[in-house]
């Protein structure tokens, strides 16, 4: 597919400048750590076209961005670990989703791209473009144009799983090993604790890890669940290879110890959180490898 023309960008700045710059890689000096740290739901510039298209005020359509979550992270780049974040909101295009889950429903005409068979995430609103936000709002007032699928997948989805493998793959080739640390935000309604490591039930990292993590997080005073409600998504499931030693683990921390979750404003308690997440990735980053061996083929599961 071809590059997007002035057109398709035409009177929306915010799109344009997406389509050139879909993610941001914070790198450190010099690369000392096995990690690849990621925030693919924090992206907050929002194109014109969606405000337009959307039923949805500004501030509701931020519902299911993981807000702030790349800053709440950054302290990895000067721990030794590079840092990739989507540019792009979550409620415009979702890669922690398969490319093909795709609700054809959703647009004017058939799509002329791969689509997978209807997933629940999918069935619910929650596909590589969402038809909702988090909190179930309809997004869009009338269907899509079948282009819009293939410019959001080929422009924004490809080349941040793209940039993130390359990561993985220098991260590889430097260490033998590389750890996918794939960071994200939960809403405090479903009586959540402070974190959920996802491991997809051990089928995307070694056990080794995600004890490692707990021990991290539990130590910088987090309250710890894992695999429940979140066990994790298209990010681990795709990275997370035994056979390839390469291991993935999600991240969710409660949006309420850091967040007033309605306004989606900062709390004073920012800066404090962030601190005890930096020493906890410090923690978890002095994982010894050795700890982690080699992991056989283990199914992967159902998020």
């Amino acid at each position: 597919m071809a590059p997007p023309s002035s057109a398709d960008a035409a009177g929306d700045a915010s799109l344009a400048l997406l389509y050139s710059q879909p993610f941001r890689i914070s790198r450190p000096g010099r690369q000392t750590l096995p990690f690849v740290f990621a925030s693919p739901h924090s992206g907050r510039v929002y194109p014109t076209s969606l405000t337009e298209k959307s039923r949805l005020s500004a501030l509701t359509l931020r519902r299911s961005e993981d807000a702030f979550v790349d800053e709440l992270f950054a302290g990895a780049t000067a721990l030794g670990a590079p840092l990739i974040a989507a540019s792009f909101p979550r409620a415009y295009c979702d890669v922690n989703r398969a490319p093909a889950e795709l609700d054809p429903a959703m647009f004017s005409g058939p799509l002329q791209m791969a689509v997978d068979a209807p997933t629940p995430r999918v069935q619910a609103g929650l596909g590589a473009i969402p038809r909702i936000v988090r909190d179930g709002a309809e997004i869009y007032r009338s269907k899509l144009a079948p282009e819009e699928a293939r410019s959001r997948i080929e422009f924004l989805h490809k080349p941040y799983h793209l940039a993130l493998s390359l990561l993985i793959e220098e991260t590889m080739a430097r260490f033998g090993t590389a750890i996918v640390i794939d960071c994200h935000s939960m809403p405090s309604a479903l009586s959540v604790p402070d974190i959920v490591l996802g491991d997809r039930y051990g089928a995307s990292a070694a056990p080794a890890l995600t004890a490692w993590a707990e021990n991290a997080f539990t130590g910088a005073g987090f309250s710890i669940a894992r695999n429940s409600p979140y066990a994790g998504g298209y990010t681990t499931s795709r990275y997370g290879k035994g056979d390839s030693n390469c291991h993935a683990l999600q991240i969710e921390i409660n949006r309420s110890l850091y967040l007033e979750e309605e306004s989606l404003v900062k709390r004073a308690a920012f800066g404090a959180i962030q601190k005890r997440l930096t020493d906890a990735m410090t923690k978890l980053t002095s994982l010894p490898l050795s700890i982690l061996g080699r992991r056989g083929g283990l199914p992967l599961v159902a998020e």
